[in-house]
């Protein structure tokens, strides 16, 4: 059944969670960018380009866990997301996720203080990243939550990473694949706690519907964020190419 094709009556919780996991058929491993990289296929500048951008999303998403926290009245559960903002922020004594992306970055050439300046960042990654941590203000907690069960596939790409990226980039520095090695069993955890969320809520056909066009939604956007990443280091055609070769785009977060 093509993902997209989900039932028009109330799923039993098993159904659903297949429903859910269904629409990894979608998710960006499978975009061109990811398998140009998967494959050794990409270029010194497409790795960058990429770490750079995605920095912009590491960066945010503890905002997004914050705005989600923020809206939910229930300690038991804050309880639990909490340790998402300490997963990336870090915590006494031990580095984040958001460290370890900036020696991820450190890895590929780039210095710190470039991903820190957010220069690097496209205008259409900026847009996606903004669209999901906008989305988790503004909607009740519960769908915010669940808006993370991309998740249900990151384990996935981590371990893809892992083990193509030695094999074909020797230039890499070893010491940046932290980040890739300890999402594996973060992102395990965190898979039991969204989905076990998004069954218990979604009891009606409407929310179980409209908890997949939730989970599209964050599928659109990470595969947004590499079409833009695919214009401006693939075809290289950056915001303004046909203007200029200078990136005149906005650099600072406005929103």
């Amino acid at each position: 059944m093509n993902p997209q094709q989900t039932p028009a009556q109330l799923m039993t919780p098993q159904e659903f969670e297949q429903a859910l996991r269904a629409r990894g058929a979608y998710y960006h491993i499978h975009h061109p960018y990811h398998i140009a990289m998967h494959n050794g296929e990409a270029t010194v500048e497409q790795i960058q380009g990429w770490v750079a951008n995605r920095f912009y999303y590491q960066t945010s998403i503890p905002l997004k866990d914050a705005a989600i926290m923020a809206n939910c009245p229930h300690p038991q559960t804050r309880r639990k997301w909490v340790q998402r903002i300490l997963d990336h922020d870090g915590s006494q004594g031990q580095e984040g996720g958001i460290e370890a992306w900036l020696r991820l970055g450190e890895a590929v050439g780039l210095d710190r203080e470039v991903l820190l300046s957010e220069k690097m960042v496209l205008p259409g990654v900026r847009f996606a990243v903004d669209a999901y941590v906008n989305f988790a203000r503004r909607a009740n907690w519960q769908e915010a939550a669940c808006s993370s069960l991309t998740e249900l596939f990151a384990p996935q790409i981590h371990q893809s990473r892992l083990d193509s990226w030695p094999q074909h980039y020797k230039w890499i520095e070893a010491e940046g694949y932290g980040y890739f090695r300890g999402r594996l069993s973060q992102a395990n955890r965190d898979v039991e706690h969204g989905l076990a969320l998004a069954l218990e809520y979604c009891d009606t056909v409407e929310k179980q519907q409209r908890m997949l066009e939730i989970l599209q939604f964050k599928l659109d956007i990470l595969w947004t964020m590499l079409d833009a990443m695919t214009m401006a280091y693939a075809l290289g055609r950056p915001p303004y190419h046909t203007v200029t070769q200078q990136p005149v785009w906005h650099t600072e977060r406005l929103v």
